[in-house]
């Protein structure tokens, strides 16, 4: 008879590219495999909730289609022939092309490539180590956090705001372009503990009636892109009618006597025209925020990801400046945790001997990049040689269809480190097998909460699957790259990164499992000034001189305007193209990552795009037809969702597909553009034109 099973329930945490990085309790089984995954009650953000797809983590890192030895390409690129190798065959190979180039084009020739399949310190940003180490291209990680971080930081002067948790001691809770029920599920545990406990009102302000807008009490749909307007008919409202903290206006911002001249022309019927919502709906949401001191903004990426998407962000935060409610425990403005943790990541990323004159390519422009536009290539040497790890981006970059085509480049020499065979991975020279979270040893932190938390080793990998620290290691020693940091382990990195940043050392952390970084009452709500010098909130912010840390080539920042407005630069339907797409996140996906799970796949169903019911009528397209969408970047072929919960003229596609879902392989960012936002570069994604046809 067969012993039973032993199964301990051990601590993790969610690694994914989420602000909510879950606090998790895992269940091991005889030491070799996971079971069920938990939200862990006792960490009180995550309060023992998580999403689906997590909590059936199983199905993914035991999957039968995982990556477990190297491969080398043995035909055509992208054809899909490999030959398994060993790990010395496929690093020495790596190496020496690496070499190679070096040799011929110059180390910038070189440009290793990632970005958040893991938020992991260690197996995230340790590859920097490596570039710096060999002055290899630098990298710009834009996609995510540029335009909505800038906008942020462009009021507040630094990226902190009222502690999470006190959403769920708000008397109004809006949450702003951002769909937690599918995407931050413990943004809901909070708001709806309020609701529950205090009566609190939630309110949702996106462009589509999606999972969380059907729990508003108020629920505010506008066209993507226009929420600038939307924000400063709401602040006009608030300085006509005397619900202006005219006080804590004096006292905590720039200029609030220039932005209600200002706004004296945006009212209610202006931003009408610009939303699509009606002047009533605008009066009602600024009564409600207007009269209720503990309003708590949850502000989103999603309305940020517009070519005008920095100053949405702005204008939005502004109002809770114009309100007072940073006074109040439950009020304020929340985007982002990021510089409570103060972290100094010298030793992992190799910050000690980086080269500040070595060029920094845009994550988002890889297409432009690699197909030699000389202005992405900021004037130097093409690229002929990339490491890609924690990242797919022939399926998640904008412009797709140049991606495709710069990866297709015979004199393009590519190595992948992955867990599966991604669109990238097959378009590789060399695949690499990738480590999960629970096989290897990392630390996180949560830009949606105040935990910094360890992410132990729970199981072995299978096969010959190797974390990123590892392989990096491997190829600084045979491409000659110096650095103590190659010379540690993961636990090591760990410690020395808590310690250099104030947070004791590991052993402290693998005793609590979390730490609670959250700042007092005071700071976190700014009360003894925001983050400028002069501690005021600003309305009227210096653009090319926001102290975002991220910055680098500046976009198009000179015709900004110079206090929350809508800016009108957004990629406006015309006469050949009268749709406006976003293309949203799925529940059941994360970025391309789960999109190769059964359980997700069979949620999601198939590639779809919302359609309202007339806008289908009229172009005589059914439920469930096949159609087409179209602009001058490409053509993508999905079918048809009629939905009454956009607005006219609005599309919206939910979820990163695999690519070969699609019936001629063009993924939905075919249709996106990798033209760089103001003021700091990002990708615009929920702000295309396209056309529409039954197909």
């Amino acid at each position: 008879m067969n012993a039973p099973a032993k199964i301990a329930r051990l601590p993790s945490v969610c690694p994914h590219d989420c602000p909510s990085a879950c606090a998790l309790e895992v269940e091991v089984i005889d030491g070799q495999r996971i079971g069920r995954v938990y939200g862990a009650e006792a960490q009180t953000y995550t309060a023992g909730v998580i999403c689906t797809k997590v909590a059936r983590y199983a199905e993914r890192i035991h999957h039968p289609d995982r990556l477990l030895h190297p491969l080398k390409r043995s035909g055509p690129k992208g054809a899909g022939a490999f030959t398994r190798i060993s790990w010395d065959e496929a690093l020495d190979t790596i190496a020496a092309r690496f070499l190679a180039v070096e040799r011929e084009f110059g180390a910038e020739a070189v440009w290793p490539y990632q970005y958040a399949g893991t938020m992991g310190r260690v197996h995230r940003d340790g590859i920097n180590r490596l570039r710096h180490a060999k002055k290899y291209s630098g990298f710009l990680g834009t996609i995510c956090i540029n335009p909505a971080w800038t906008g942020f930081i462009a009021g507040a002067g630094c990226m902190m705001g009222p502690d999470p948790r006190e959403m769920a001691k708000s008397d109004c809770v809006v949450i702003w372009g951002t769909n937690p029920v599918s995407t931050q599920v413990n943004v809901m545990t909070h708001a709806t503990r309020a609701r529950k406990e205090r009566g609190a009102k939630i309110v949702v302000i996106d462009i589509y009636r999606n999972d969380t807008m059907k729990q508003a009490d108020l629920a505010i749909c506008l066209r993507p892109g226009t929420d600038g307007a939307f924000a400063c008919a709401v602040m006009h409202v608030l300085f006509r009618d005397g619900l202006a903290d005219r006080a804590y206006l004096a006292r905590y911002t720039d200029a609030p006597e220039e932005l209600e001249a200002h706004l004296r022309s945006r009212d209610p019927a202006w931003a009408a025209s610009i939303t699509g919502l009606s002047p009533a709906e605008i009066e009602a949401f600024a009564r409600l925020v207007g009269t209720t001191k503990r309003s708590y903004f949850r502000l989103g990426y999603g309305f940020s990801r517009s070519r005008n998407g920095a100053v949405n962000m702005h204008a939005a935060a502004c109002i809770a400046a114009v309100t007072g409610a940073w006074q109040h425990e439950g009020g304020g403005a929340f985007h982002n945790n990021a510089a409570i943790y103060h972290w100094k990541p010298t030793v992992i990323e190799g910050l000690d001997i980086a080269d500040p004159s070595v060029r920094v390519l845009d994550q988002s422009r890889i297409g432009p990049i690699l197909c030699g536009d000389d202005d992405a290539l900021q004037g130097g040497p093409p690229v002929k040689a990339m490491l890609i790890q924690n990242t797919n981006p022939v399926c998640v970059a904008p412009d797709q269809a140049r991606v495709k085509q710069g990866f297709a480049r015979e004199d393009l020499f590519v190595a992948v480190h992955e867990q599966f065979m991604t669109e990238t991975a097959a378009l590789a020279d060399i695949v690499l097998p990738a480590t999960m979270f629970m096989e290897h040893d990392d630390i996180y932190s949560g830009g949606g909460h105040q935990y910094i938390s360890l992410g132990p080793k729970l199981i072995d990998p299978p096969g010959e699957c190797r974390p990123n620290h590892d392989v990096i290691c491997a190829l600084a020693a045979r491409v000659g790259a110096r650095h103590p940091g190659f010379s540690m382990s993961a636990r090591e990195l760990i410690d020395r990164t808590l310690r250099d940043s104030g947070w004791g050392g590991i052993e402290k952390l693998d005793a609590e499992t979390w730490l609670d970084c959250q700042p007092p009452f005071e700071a976190a709500h700014h009360l003894k000034g925001f983050g400028y010098a002069d501690g005021k909130f600003r309305f009227k912010p210096d653009w090319p001189k926001v102290p975002f840390p991220n910055a680098g080539t500046k976009g198009p920042w000179q015709m900004m305007p110079a206090l929350p407005d809508h800016w009108d630069v957004i990629e406006e339907a015309d006469a050949a193209h009268p749709f406006r797409l976003a293309t949203s996140p799925a529940r059941s996906f994360l970025n391309s990552t789960f999109n190769e799970t059964p359980s997700s796949r069979a949620r999601e169903g198939r590639p779809s795009v919302m359609i309202h019911p007339k806008d289908a009528a009229a172009l005589g397209i059914e439920d469930g037809g096949r159609v087409v969408l179209g602009n001058r970047r490409g053509e993508v072929r999905l079918h048809a969702k009629l939905f009454e919960g956009v607005q006219r003229g609005v599309l919206i596609a939910e979820g990163l597909w695999p690519n070969e879902a699609f019936a001629d392989g063009n993924g939905i960012n075919t249709l996106t553009g990798a033209d760089s936002i103001a003021p700091f570069g990002g990708a615009a994604f929920h702000d295309n034109r396209v056309w529409v046809r039954a197909g």
